[in-house]
């Protein structure tokens, strides 16, 4: 990645604050998931079930991910193997709506998953298939993903009609609106939305692409938790915020419910705007979680101190509370009706260890999206995408002294500790409309430093997708 790259985002910030801002997104909670459906006929999704207003949307998405050999002089306990690979993900979700009163939703979508992530999901900050978790296994495992009610409080504003679509039943609501959203559902339904890098099952597939890779949101193992979200829309501004549960133990699948000893918050202050009738926004988003973590000056002086070189001796060090923060910006912007561009950056404390998300402490990316109007191919689309991801000190040492971590360490002997060096990611995907509601799509990824160790890669991975949705 060029220094030019890194100048964009601020640049692109920059130009979005000195315009006018008079347009609203019309989406609100757990609507925000990609789509590129259009309406089935001889499949209605909406109508009424006892006289309630209900609606019933569903996907499915299978992604196979494959690498050839690549350049290592050495591995690690956590180490992405160096040797030919493949890997993917399927997923089936259902969509279910109800409303129960006027202004008042209930949904549920029940999911079946498989899959087996490369290296055992280990050996890289920016994972390269967002479907891909840490739940995962070659047998299909039903769970619930959601079950959260919503509740509008209309106030006095334009009349905004937000239209049917999956975990939103078609509804007139106005422009200045408070929106409440409790249940289970995930952190990133609410916060952080785009319109060009967001759902891994229909636009760029890397983690570092479904959110900021840096962003450590209180999650369980798939990505899902329970928790109160509260949004305020006043016309061309949104001011959200939330409360997550956190996992018992970091990266784990159980969550801890005691919502007011351990937690993750999150704010983020949006502005949406129009340059020359075309939408954009800049968003301000951060973080705070408490939770039992090790410190990673602690696990260094640990590790030194008792030679576990090695070793994940984060384990050993979790002895206290610890408050884990972070703030991020994203702006996006369209340039033509079919041509946008979004940038991220963000930075967490880096003080402690991963709890929900991956091995980043600093990250930023930048890409365009695209569909195939102008080769009269309207319903295709394309991306194009680059980070950088970046650890902190703190977790530099730890890494360096021999630790190992949750998803990262290629400790190998003292000598050959990690060879730092920031880890970059370019990502490129195709997607072709194959019939009505499926699209068939190649994806690539060009991995340099993975884990943040130049002595290892680069990684290029070829992906083929095929999803289908009503």
């Amino acid at each position: 990645m060029t220094h030019k790259s890194y100048l964009l985002l601020p640049c692109l910030l920059a130009v979005f604050c000195s315009m006018s801002a008079h347009a609203q997104k019309a989406g609100s909670g757990s609507d925000q998931i990609a789509t590129f459906a259009s309406p089935i006929e001889s499949f209605p999704t909406e109508g009424e079930l006892f006289g309630l207003p209900v609606n019933i949307h569903g996907q499915t998405t299978y992604i196979n991910q494959r690498y050839n050999n690549f350049t290592s002089s050495y591995s690690g306990m956590n180490s992405m193997s160096d040797l030919k690979s493949m890997s993917y993900t399927w997923s089936g979700t259902l969509f279910l709506g109800a409303r129960v009163a006027p202004n008042t939703d209930i949904y549920f979508n029940p999911e079946v998953f498989s899959g087996i992530p490369f290296s055992a999901l280990v050996g890289l900050g920016g994972f390269t298939n967002g479907e891909a978790n840490k739940a995962g296994g070659t047998q299909a495992k039903f769970y619930s993903a959601r079950a959260f009610v919503r509740q509008t409080i209309n106030q006095e504003g334009d009349k905004v009609v937000l239209e049917n679509e999956a975990n939103q039943i078609t509804q007139t609501v106005s422009s200045n609106r408070v929106v409440l959203t409790g249940g289970q559902f995930s952190t990133l339904d609410i916060f952080d939305d785009s319109r060009y890098a967001k759902d891994p099952r229909i636009q760029f597939m890397n983690w570092g692409n479904m959110t900021y890779l840096a962003y450590d949101y209180a999650a369980d193992a798939r990505g899902y938790s329970w928790g109160l979200a509260g949004e305020w829309y006043l016309d061309n501004w949104v001011m959200r915020a939330s409360r997550m549960l956190a996992p018992k133990t970091p990266n784990g699948r159980d969550l801890n419910w005691q919502i007011f000893n351990t937690y993750g918050d999150q704010i983020e202050v949006e502005r949406q705007h129009n340059i020359a009738d075309l939408p954009g926004k800049v968003s301000v988003l951060a973080y705070r979680n408490k939770m039992m973590l090790a410190r990673f000056q602690d696990a260094t002086n640990y590790v030194i101190q008792n030679n576990a070189q090695g070793t994940q001796a984060i384990n050993n060090v979790r002895n206290n509370m610890q408050y884990k923060t972070g703030i991020g910006l994203h702006g996006e912007q369209a340039l033509t009706k079919d041509l946008g561009i979004y940038g991220r950056a963000f930075t967490s404390d880096g003080h402690t260890e991963t709890m929900s998300f991956t091995e980043a402490d600093n990250s930023i990316s930048v890409g365009m999206g695209m569909n195939g109007t102008s080769w009269k191919r309207p319903n295709d689309s394309i991306g194009i995408s680059m980070m950088q991801n970046g650890l902190s000190s703190y977790r530099r040492a730890y890494l360096q002294a021999g630790g190992v971590s949750y998803f990262i360490g290629d400790y190998a002997s003292p000598s050959q500790t990690i060879s730092y060096s920031p880890e970059r990611i370019g990502e490129v995907y195709y997607n072709a409309t194959v019939i009505k509601n499926v699209l068939a799509g190649l994806n690539f990824q060009h991995i340099i430093n993975p884990a943040y160790n130049s002595a290892r890669g680069p990684v290029n991975i070829l992906s083929f997708r095929v999803h289908a949705e009503f």
